[in-house]
């Protein structure tokens, strides 16, 4: 059976955490799912998929967003970034993954004054123009070995790719899918004027759609 490694970097959370992971999960059928958390002890333990300590041998593998912060290097991040230096394998990243690739991989990130945390237009370099949701404050400002593949207003480098390895990053989250906010609403990961900064939450594209999974 393929693996899929999950570096479960909201473990502590219900919503985005424990429900985001389910709904990353989703678009890989088949696999069986590992959750690694590196930056607590204090992880939600999920009804689904094997916790481990340290990194295991995986065919696909999805770093998640964070509360921490990629511009506020914690000692914890090194064997995030030894991962996505060494692993061979397809690697995805959203939010807090997509920071901390790019900068594993030479790129810069830093600390913006204001807080993005809004739905936004993304336009892909093919055109495409998608509405996807954002909730982040550090961005990056050099993509390093990565390519840069989408933007947006407020977010120069709002996707990338790697040109010869299978990596793929997005700084919007396609996993907060409508029922993952209300889920964060129901159980106090987010203030009700907070879920209103959202309106409906419909995003365009999911995780299979950001990632390449499907045409």
């Amino acid at each position: 059976m393929s693996r899929l490694l999950v570096v479960d970097l909201l473990a502590e959370r219900e919503a985005f955490g424990e429900h985001g992971v389910a709904e990353i999960a989703k678009h890989f059928p088949g696999y069986e799912l590992f959750l690694w958390a590196p930056h607590t002890k204090e992880h939600r333990t999920y009804p689904f998929g094997i916790r481990v300590e340290n990194v295991v041998e995986a065919d696909v593998i999805v770093i998640t967003g964070s509360r921490r912060n990629v511009s506020e290097w914690e000692p914890w991040m090194d064997a995030v970034e030894e991962l996505i230096q060494n692993t061979e394998v397809p690697l995805y990243g959203i939010c807090f993954g997509h920071q901390i690739i790019c900068k594993a991989l030479g790129g810069k990130v830093k600390r913006s004054r204001a807080k993005s945390h809004f739905m936004a237009e993304v336009t892909y370099n093919d055109g495409k123009k998608v509405n996807q949701l954002f909730t982040h404050q550090d961005h990056v400002t050099d993509s390093g070995e990565l390519e840069v593949t989408a933007s947006a207003e407020h977010c120069n480098i709002a996707a990338c790719k790697h040109p010869t390895r299978k990596i793929i990053t997005v700084q919007y989250h396609p996993e907060a899918v409508k029922e993952v906010l209300e889920q964060s609403l129901i159980c106090g990961d987010m203030s009700q004027d907070e879920r209103d900064d959202f309106g409906l939450g419909i995003q365009d594209f999911d995780v299979s759609q950001a990632f390449g999974l499907i045409n």
